[in-house]
C-alpha cells in the first residue's frame, strides 16, 4: 500500500490507472504504456542525404482484400514538411491536423513556411500537455516530423508520447526499430545520394521484417523533399528503378 495524504490509502494499482500520477519510483504507467503502442505500430524512417531529406513507410498491410493507398502512414504537412507516424492511427491524423492548421496559420501571418522545428515543438507541446492533466490520455503516437527550412537547412526530429523530441540525421521508428537501427549506425553517411538512400533505407526495412513476411514495394510509402522542390511521393516505378540501379 502507498499513502497519498495521512489518514488516506490506496493500492499501487493506482499509479497504472491514473495518468498524472507519478509511482514512488518516479514512473508515468500511462505515458510507459503509450510508448508500447508505439512499439508496435509498423515502421517508419527518416534521414538526411546531401540534397534532402527522405522517408520510408512501411504500411504492413493485414489484408489482401485492403487496398494499400488507403492506410496512411506517411503525411504531407505542407509543401516543405512531411510526417511518418508509429502507433494509433486514429491518433495520428488528429495530431497531423493540427499540425497542418498550425502550418498554414504561420504562413498567413509571417508570410513565410514555418520552421520545421517550430512546428515540431508546438506538437510535442500539446503531446506533453496530454500527460498532465486529469481526464486526458496520452497520446498513442510518436512522429518523425522532417524537412526542409526557408533557410534551405534539413532538419530530422522524433516526437514521443511523453512530448519528448530530439533532432537526427537518422532515425527509425515502430515495431523492430532496433534492427533498423543496427543498419542506420553502421551504414549511414552524410551526404548520400538520394539513390544510395533509398537503398539503405530499404535495407533498413527489410531487417526490421520477419522471415515469413514477404517483401512488396506496393506497402511502401516514399516520399523525400529538397531546398527549391515540394514535397513528393515516389511512384512504385520511380523506387523500382532505383534499387534496380544500384552501384
Amino acid at each position: 500500500m502507498v499513502y497519498l495524504y495521512p489518514g488516506s490509502k490506496v493500492s499501487s494499482a493506482a499509479y497504472d490507472r491514473a495518468a498524472t500520477m507519478f509511482s514512488p519510483d518516479g514512473r508515468l504507467y500511462q505515458v510507459e504504456y503509450a510508448s508500447k503502442i508505439v512499439e508496435q505500430g509498423t515502421l517508419g524512417i527518416g534521414f538526411i542525404y546531401d540534397k534532402g531529406v527522405l522517408f520510408g513507410a512501411d504500411k504492413k498491410v493485414s489484408s489482401p482484400l485492403i487496398l494499400p493507398e488507403s492506410v496512411e502512414k506517411l503525411f504531407i504537412i505542407d509543401s516543405h514538411i512531411s510526417a511518418i507516424s508509429s502507433g494509433l492511427v486514429g491518433d495520428a491524423r488528429r495530431l497531423v491536423q493540427i499540425a497542418r492548421q498550425e502550418s498554414q496559420e504561420n504562413l498567413a501571418y509571417y508570410g513565410e513556411p514555418i520552421h520545421v522545428e517550430t512546428l515540431v515543438k508546438k506538437i510535442a507541446a500539446l503531446m506533453q500537455v496530454f500527460t498532465q492533466y486529469g481526464g486526458m490520455r496520452p497520446f498513442g503516437v510518436s512522429f518523425i516530423f522532417g524537412g526542409i527550412d526557408p533557410e534551405g537547412e534539413k532538419r530530422l526530429f522524433e516526437t514521443e508520447p511523453s512530448g519528448a523530441l530530439a533532432e537526427y540525421k537518422a532515425i527509425a521508428i515502430g515495431k523492430n526499430k532496433k534492427e533498423a537501427m543496427k543498419i542506420l549506425e553502421t551504414e549511414y553517411k552524410e551526404n548520400m545520394t538520394k539513390k544510395d538512400a533509398v537503398n539503405l533505407m530499404i535495407k533498413a526495412i527489410k531487417a526490421s521484417s520477419s522471415e515469413t513476411e514477404k517483401f512488396d514495394l506496393s506497402k511502401l510509402d516514399f516520399a523525400f523533399v529538397e531546398k527549391g522542390n515540394n514535397l513528393k511521393r515516389f511512384t512504385k516505378e520511380e523506387l523500382t528503378n532505383l534499387i534496380s540501379n544500384k552501384k
